[in-house]
This record gives C-alpha cells, sequence and structure tokens, in this order.
C-alpha cells in the first residue's frame, strides 16, 4: 500500500533534485546536463546584483508571512466550532459546503474574483456603490493584491485544512470532558482546557510544515492575478523563475532562483523544528 506513494516520490520530489546541478552550469541543451560548462556561483551572484531581486524576496516573504499570520487560525476555529455542533446533519451539510473550494480549480478561482471585483457590475462594488461611495479597480491597485490574495487562499482552504484537526479531536478521550463538566467547567472552559490541549500536537507540527513553506507560495494563483499594474506587488520568486526560466530560456539562471527559495524554506523548517524542540514536547525529528 505503502509503494505508490513512495514511487511518487522517488520519480517526482527526489529524482528531480539531480537537475539542480544545472544551476551552478552554464546549461546548453545540445551539450546536456553533465557536459555543460561548470560556472560554480555565477548565476547567484546575478540573481543578488539584480536590482528586483530585493523586491521579489520581499513580496515572497510578505504573501507567505500574510497567508500564515491570516490563514493558519480559521482551520482551527472551524474545527473547534464544528466539535461543538450537536445535530450531525446540520454539521456534515457545513462540512462539505466548506471543503468545496478547495476543489475548485485556481483559473475558476481567479474568474469568480476578478467577475466579483469588477468595477462594472461586480458584486462587492455594487455593494459599495449602495452604501454611495464611487466602485473601486481592485485589480489595478497594486496594494490591494495581498489582501485578495490572502483572503481568496483563506476561502479556498480553511474547509480542507480543518480536517486533520478534526481528526485530531476524534482522539481525544470523552471522559476527560465528563471530568471536567463534573469539575464545573462551561463550554468554553472544556474548549481551552481540554480541547485545545488534544490538538495542541497538530498545531504544533501544522505551524511548523507551514513555516518552512513560506516561500515556496503557489504559482499558478499569484500568475493569472498579475497584471502589468500590480507587478509591484504580485512579482514573486516563482512567477520570476518562470518568466526567466521558460519563457526567457535561461535555464540554469531560473534553477539558481529555485534553488535559493528552496534552502530558505530549509532553514525556516529547521530553525522553527529546533525552537518547537527546544520549549516543547513537540517536533518534526
Amino acid at each position: 500500500m505503502f509503494l505508490p506513494c513512495l514511487l511518487y516520490y522517488l520519480l517526482f520530489q527526489y529524482a528531480p533534485m539531480l537537475g539542480i546541478v544545472i544551476s551552478f552550469k552554464n546549461y546548453n541543451l545540445v551539450k546536456g546536463i553533465w557536459s555543460s560548462d561548470w560556472v560554480g556561483l555565477k548565476y547567484y551572484a546575478m540573481f543578488f546584483q539584480d536590482p528586483n531581486s530585493l523586491r521579489l524576496i520581499k513580496n515572497t516573504f510578505l504573501l507567505g508571512i500574510y497567508s500564515l499570520l491570516f490563514g493558519f487560525a480559521p482551520p482551527i476555529i472551524l474545527a473547534l466550532l464544528l466539535n461543538e455542533l450537536k445535530n450531525a446533519l446540520f454539521k456534515r451539510f457545513v462540512q462539505t459546503v466548506s471543503y468545496l473550494p478547495h476543489f475548485i480549480s485556481n483559473v475558476v478561482v481567479v474568474g469568480m474574483i476578478v467577475t466579483f471585483l469588477s468595477p462594472s457590475g461586480g458584486l462587492i462594488n455594487e455593494i459599495i456603490q449602495s452604501f454611495g461611495s464611487k466602485p473601486v479597480n481592485f485589480m489595478m491597485e497594486p496594494a490591494l493584491f495581498r489582501s485578495i490574495y490572502v483572503a481568496s487562499g483563506i476561502w479556498q482552504s480553511f474547509g480542507w485544512g480543518s480536517i486533520i484537526y478534526l481528526a485530531a479531536l476524534s482522539s481525544i478521550d470523552p471522559t476527560l470532558y465528563e471530568a471536567a463538566e463534573i469539575d464545573g467547567a462551561s463550554r468554553l472552559g472544556k474548549m481551552w482546557h481540554v480541547t485545545l490541549p488534544g490538538i495542541a500536537s497538530a498545531i504544533v507540527i501544522l505551524l511548523i510544515l507551514n513555516v518552512g513553506n513560506i516561500t515556496q507560495i503557489g504559482f499558478e494563483k499569484v500568475y493569472l492575478l498579475t497584471n502589468p499594474v500590480n507587478l509591484k506587488t504580485a512579482d514573486i520568486l516563482s512567477t520570476n523563475v518562470y518568466r526567466m526560466g521558460l519563457i526567457g530560456g535561461q535555464f540554469s539562471y531560473a534553477s539558481a532562483i529555485g534553488l535559493f527559495a528552496s534552502i530558505i524554506s530549509l532553514v525556516f523548517l529547521m530553525g522553527t523544528n529546533y525552537i518547537s524542540r527546544k520549549f516543547t514536547e513537540t517536533s518534526l525529528w
């Protein structure tokens, strides 16, 4: 049963790692990876000398940090609220509705965002105009890009993310709730003293993983939401890799940027895991 999962990671995660060597070579399609000339850290130096590199790093970090700050708690809150529901039918309905956005393609989600935020006929602007204000062209406001990305990301993922916490909640011993009730604990007290400690390890593990993914912002959605006007705040490392690598044909340069982002993610992951292991009893290793 584990073999398909193992083969997937070997073929699509570990085997491609051999290709990172092109970030240290002047890659030539005719010569191939191993016969191309070795140039060392040339492309890394080029990236840091690029006047746009700081902007790319800043945009990537801000999107990742905002997504973590505002998107980490909603799945926990939803799981806690669902756990308190007594009506099983209503609970299943809420779960199903909250899961659905996860299965919607990013292309469709971006289309919905553009439609809802349209200055002419968009639902959001219709509401704004009903209060007597002028319509706002959200997609042409660089300062609003991060808010749009993070808010839509929360809507897409908070229901699906709550599944892990609901699974963790199911493992809590019911007698703990009975004991807390005998001690006079209210529903909020039981949530604070029984439920949250019961899922604390799951929260810490997911926090470590999410911190490790701060620089791994999804390419597709950012690329689809980007336009020439909001490029100042929307352009991130992954979109730059696409532009330089697949469009510009600078494969070595794009690989260097991608490897740099991966190393930063690894440092964040190891640092967060170390802090968690030092101050709590939960860590990845």
